[in-house]
C-alpha cells in the first residue's frame, strides 16, 4: 500500500489523473486495452471532468478503454443519483465514446437480477479468465464504506468474486456492488479521498484496529496488485504515519 498526500484538492486530482494515464498506457502496451471500474459520488466527478478536459483527453488512447462500475444505486439511469448518469455527463459523453466501451449496470430489472447479470457481463468480458480489472477507482464514505460495501451488511462476508445486491435498512434502498474479493483481484486499486470530513474514516481504515463490520474499506487488500491512496492533507490529517 502506498499513501500519496497532496497539499490541495487540485493537486490531488492532478496526481490521480497522472496515475490514471500511466496505468492506462501500461495496460494498453501490455495487452492492448485498459479496463477500469469507476466509482460514484461527488469526489470522482471532478476527476472524470479533468480526464476529459483539454489537459488530459489526448494523453489516453480512449478507444482502447472499457468502462465498468464498481457499484450503482438501484435507480433508473436517468435519475440524478445514478452513478452511470454522473459518469456519462462528466467523462463518457465528453470523450465521445462508443457504447461498446461502456458497461453500465442494468437497473431496470430486480436488484438480484441486476447483480447476476453484471457478474455475467464481467465474466464474459474476461473470457473465462479471472476478472482482474486493470484499475478500480474507489471512494470512502465518512462511515468507512467503499463501493457499496456498507457497515453491518451481509455482503461484507461474501467470499466470491462477483457482483451482489445490498439492501440498506436505514435508507430502505438497494445498491448493487462488486464484492471485496472481486475488487481485490484488480491489478491496481486507487482511493480518492479529500476533505476534513473524511479524516477519521481514513485513520480508522488505514491505522485502526481491524473491524470490517465497522470499517468495511479494510476489506480492500489486493492479493496480487497495487493499492494506492490519493489524499489531500486534510483527509490525511488524522494519520499518525504518512
Amino acid at each position: 500500500m502506498k499513501i500519496n498526500v497532496f497539499d490541495t484538492e487540485n493537486e490531488l486530482l492532478d496526481g490521480l489523473a497522472k496515475y490514471f494515464v500511466q496505468v492506462a498506457a501500461d495496460s494498453i502496451a501490455e495487452h492492448g486495452q485498459f479496463s477500469v471500474a469507476l466509482s460514484g459520488g461527488n469526489s470522482p466527478k471532478k476527476l472524470y471532468e479533468l480526464l476529459a478536459s483539454a489537459k488530459y483527453k489526448d494523453k489516453v488512447e480512449w478507444n482502447k478503454v472499457h468502462f465498468f462500475f464498481g457499484d450503482e444505486r438501484y435507480v433508473p439511469h436517468t435519475d440524478p443519483q445514478s452513478n452511470y448518469l454522473m459518469a456519462k455527463k462528466s467523462i463518457l459523453e465528453p470523450l465521445g465514446l462508443s457504447y461498446r466501451q461502456i458497461f453500465p449496470i442494468n437497473t431496470s430489472v430486480t436488484p438480484e437480477e441486476a447483480a447476476s447479470r453484471y457478474t455475467i457481463d464481467i465474466n464474459q468480458y474476461f473470457a473465462g479468465f479471472d476478472a482482474r480489472f486493470d484499475l478500480i477507482l474507489l471512494g470512502l464514505g465518512d462511515n468507512s464504506h467503499t463501493a457499496s460495501l456498507f457497515p453491518h451488511t451481509p455482503v461484507l462476508h461474501d467470499k466470491v468474486p462477483q457482483v451482489k445486491e445490498v439492501f440498506l435498512e436505514d435508507q430502505q434502498v438497494y445498491r448493487i456492488t462488486m464484492t471485496a474479493p472481486l475488487i481485490n483481484q484488480a491489478h491496481h486499486i486507487a482511493y480518492l479521498v479529500f476533505g476534513q470530513g473524511k479524516a477519521a474514516a481514513v485513520h480508522n481504515v488505514i491505522e485502526g484496529k481491524t473491524n470490517i463490520e465497522e470499517y468495511p474499506a479494510q476489506l480492500i487488500k489486493p492479493s496480487d496488485g497495487d493499492l494506492q491512496w490519493f489524499l489531500d492533507k486534510t483527509a490525511a490529517s488524522a494519520l499518525k504515519e504518512r
